[in-house]
């Protein structure tokens, strides 16, 4: 969805056109596996979602004069509160997972100066908890892009019908809105990992198996709308904001559009493949009207099967990037929210890279143990429940996350980082944030609960109370990631 389009709506004959040049790519594409040589660097890079509010603490729909402030490194997302930055890619080895903290941290810094200047500050957080309903049903809710327009638009014809949110835990949350607008209080945090085709298969399973452990250890959306919701709201809130079903494709066995997968698999190809043959397309966007060329170099462009990829939402998307000399395959990790802080990120990064590169070159991995139905499940549960939830892994069965984490994956991790060649110093301590995390039971989203029921623990949904304390939840949240100490070490206590 980086992609600019020229249009909000699409004829016909443009749809067949597009269907037709996507299956043409896709024999393309199978070429260019079997026969190109690709970049084998195992690079790590990022793209980090921001939320805009103004002195209340409220959403401030602001990205324009923010992005006006910043080069075009920056770009807006599909809400007007929201801005996205990204780092470019480095080695993992030696010191790069400091590297990648020091340029994230510069980075954050020019967006709030930027923001500053506008009248705005940042809140790296998955949901900001004072949004609300009314603000979504605004129409100036949209970032004012054709691709927003056109995304919206194509969505909400395809499914027919008003967009149903409904989710529950400690709360319930029933709505229906006239727009894909709750996307936009999904705020992440990507990781990119690049590898070699050969690779990539092991790379993509082994991410799906620790899914649940990553969305649980790193939960930080707990408040959606007002409501206390999933630990990681931000993941159905995703899937139910996006669905072009209506309930009968839903019994029939439609894939949504936000998707864990249904299988493990063998090669990057599976997963072009399920894009093509499982989705209609969303945005089809032709080759000449987009400005793009055929070939990139040496290397096809792959447009339109690029395009249809950036319209299936993955929580583990493969990606094909056609730049440079030798094109080059990346898995990108979106299953996690933005923030709490800095540090706390490049944890999350530490432990996900570490996991990968050992479970992926297991003599046995993990995959071929544990069921696909379980990893899914396993995803589920972590999202909705945190560090509270129960997951399932091989040879231990059900196992509190906190456990599977702090006994099993955190060394897995470690001989990871150390096989990838990183300082034993930033091992130690970015896992040591992990570890942290898991001792004290305190993530993103255990704390703003915490700190929501000490200030009104009593408050009614939608009520004054409410409202008074998610600001006064966010303010001090702000205050503390601005601080740069890990989640784990917060104190509950807000002014």
């Amino acid at each position: 969805m980086g992609e600019q389009v020229s249009a909000q709506s699409y004829t016909p004959r443009q749809r067949t056109v597009y269907r037709r040049q996507l299956e043409e790519e896709l024999e393309a594409f199978d070429r260019h596996l079997q026969e190109a040589e690709f970049i084998d660097h195992g690079t790590i890079g990022l793209e980090l979602e921001l939320n805009l509010v103004d002195d209340a603490m409220q959403p401030h729909a602001n990205n324009q004069a923010v992005l006006a402030g910043l080069s075009d490194e920056y770009q807006a997302e599909v809400g007007q509160f929201n801005v996205e930055l990204n780092h470019p890619p480095l080695d993992i080895h030696g010191d790069g997972l400091r590297k990648l903290e020091a340029g994230l941290q510069e980075r954050l810094d020019d967006v709030k100066r930027a923001a500053a200047e506008a009248g705005s500050s940042v809140a790296m957080v998955g949901t900001l908890p004072t949004l609300t309903t009314q603000f979504l049903e605004d129409p100036n809710w949209m970032t004012p892009e054709n691709r927003y327009a056109g995304l919206n638009k194509s969505v909400m014809d395809s499914r027919g019908e008003l967009v149903q949110m409904s989710l529950w835990r400690e709360e319930n949350y029933h709505h229906d809105f006239d727009s894909i607008a709750p996307e936009s209080a999904c705020t992440s945090m990507q990781l990119h990992l690049q590898v070699a085709p050969n690779m990539f298969a092991n790379a993509w399973n082994a991410s799906q198996a620790i899914a649940g452990a990553q969305v649980a250890l790193s939960a930080n959306s707990p408040l959606f709308l007002g409501h206390r919701l999933w630990h990681e709201s931000r993941i159905p809130v995703f899937k139910q904001a996006v669905d072009t079903r209506t309930k009968e494709l839903i019994n029939q066995g439609v894939r949504p559009r936000v998707w864990f997968g249904e299988r493990w698999i063998t090669s990057v190809f599976d997963l072009f493949e399920e894009n093509v043959r499982f989705f209609s397309p969303l945005l089809p966007e032709g080759r000449a009207e987009a400005g793009k060329p055929e070939m990139m170099g040496d290397n096809p462009g792959l447009h339109y099967l690029n395009l249809q990829n950036g319209t299936i939402w993955r929580w583990n998307r493969p990606i094909y990037d056609p730049n440079g000399k030798l094109s080059h395959i990346r898995v990108e990790n979106r299953i996690l929210p933005a923030g709490p802080t800095v540090k706390d990120i490049i944890a999350d990064a530490a432990f996900y890279y570490g996991c990968v590169k050992t479970l992926g070159e297991q003599t046995r991995p993990v995959w071929s143990r544990l069921n696909f139905e379980d990893a899914q499940e396993n995803f589920r549960q972590g999202a909705r429940h945190g560090l509270t939830a129960n997951l399932t892994w091989p040879t231990l069965g059900s196992i509190p996350v906190t456990e599977l984490v702090g006994e099993h994956l955190l060394p897995i991790a470690d001989d990871g980082l150390r096989t990838l060649g990183v300082s034993p110093e930033y091992r130690e301590e970015y896992l040591g944030i992990i570890e942290g995390r898991v001792r004290t039971r305190q993530n993103g989203a255990m704390w703003q609960l915490d700190a929501l029921n000490r200030v009104a623990p009593m408050s009614k949904v939608n009520s004054k109370e409410r409202r008074e304390a998610l600001a006064r939840v966010t303010r001090q949240y702000l205050k503390n990631q601005d601080s740069g100490a890990p989640v784990h070490t917060w104190s509950l206590e807000v002014e």
